[in-house]
């Protein structure tokens, strides 16, 4: 091994991060091996989202469907709703078609090597190397935003990001032992989150500090070099939330494809990445007394959402197709983005703070 891997590895055998899904030094050692399926499911969780964001996730997906063959059983609506609030909902719709393939293809095992992996919905490059070093011990290359800032810092290297990234991956394999593979990649992801962070990293602690070119010629923090970043555009829409004579909020279906899909909302106009909707109240799903209740902004990857919110009280449930009516202490129940919470939150604020109360 080269000095960097060993330095890493004797790191992490002290100062690893524990973790749901992860199977740790000792474990390994005593002869634990990685359920692919908890590397599968942890991974696709953490794309786009927090360590602490996920952990509560997790276990509730593995207590709910502890193995693939359980969540192939689940229906998509279970999925979406067990997702709901991690954001990025095309990842729920995947994770629930690589679930089917594995099963009615694979016979409930993943493949074990990585363009097997990459043939299954909603993995890519990074996952693919992941579940292959993590659970099946491949010596792959497992790039991550933590690993790209650590080899950065590494090497100096001065191409800005994303253009840095084949010069990267490159040089992680070079670092990557064919011994605990995935031990490395983790003690990687580790190094970066908690010694190597973007702003003030602990230097002075860094089991790498007398390997990291950065260090010794400049300021870590430089690195990576960004390209300058594009303002995001900004898309104009218009919500509209109803509630019933007896307190039930009305909620529909998202088409299946696209941003949403799937997901529960309150009707809103068609606002998509690219294009605005309609304001205006004229543009309301069906005739009832709607009045404003402000507006709403939020940011997705690409652009940024602004949505005018109109309300509705008293509204008869047989003006309203296509839909469902649920009561609003039963919303969490139901798989509704962040961005729809938001609106429904906005129309109706004191019937979310009496359900925050309850809870």
């Amino acid at each position: 091994m080269q000095p960097i891997t060993v330095k890493l590895l004797h790191w992490y055998d002290s100062h690893h991060r524990i973790l749901p899904w992860r199977i740790s030094p000792r474990d390994r050692l005593a002869g634990v091996v990685a359920d692919p399926y908890r590397v599968w499911l942890s991974e696709i969780m953490l794309q786009q989202t927090t360590v602490e964001a996920v952990k509560p996730y997790f276990r509730a997906f593995t207590e709910k469907w502890p193995t693939v063959t359980h969540l192939a059983s689940a229906s998509q609506d279970d999925v979406l709703r067990a997702w709901a609030g991690l954001g990025y909902y095309s990842r729920a719709r995947n994770l629930k078609k690589c679930a089917d393939i594995v099963c009615a293809e694979f016979g409930g095992r993943f493949p074990i090597d990585v363009a097997g992996l990459k043939s299954l919905p909603g993995i890519g490059d990074y996952t693919a190397a992941a579940i292959a070093s993590i659970a099946f011990d491949l010596p792959t290359a497992v790039v991550d935003g933590n690993v790209e800032r650590v080899i950065t810092r590494l090497y100096a290297l001065a191409t800005p990001m994303p253009f840095a990234k084949p010069e990267i991956r490159l040089r992680m394999q070079a670092i990557t032992p064919d011994e605990r593979p995935g031990d490395f990649a983790q003690a990687m992801m580790d190094l970066g989150a908690t010694i190597c962070t973007p702003r003030r990293p602990a230097c002075v602690i860094c089991p790498l500090n007398d390997n990291c070119e950065a260090l010794r010629t400049t300021d870590p923090e430089f690195f990576p070099v960004k390209a300058p970043k594009k303002e995001k555009p900004v898309r104009v829409g218009a919500a509209f939330v109803a509630a019933s004579t007896d307190g039930e909020v009305f909620l529909r279906s998202r088409i299946e494809t696209g941003l949403l899909g799937g997901m529960a909302e309150v009707p809103t106009t068609g606002w998509t990445a690219r294009l605005d909707g309609d304001t205006d109240v004229d543009a309301a799903p069906f005739p009832a007394n709607w009045i404003s209740a402000g507006s709403i902004t939020h940011v997705f990857t690409h652009f940024e959402l602004r949505l005018a919110i109109y309300r509705a009280g008293e509204v008869q449930k047989d003006i309203a197709a296509d839909g469902w009516w649920v009561k609003v202490e039963k919303l969490t129940g139901e798989a509704l983005p962040t961005v729809m919470k938001k609106a429904i939150a906005a129309a109706i604020p004191d019937a979310f703070a009496k359900r925050r109360k309850e809870e």
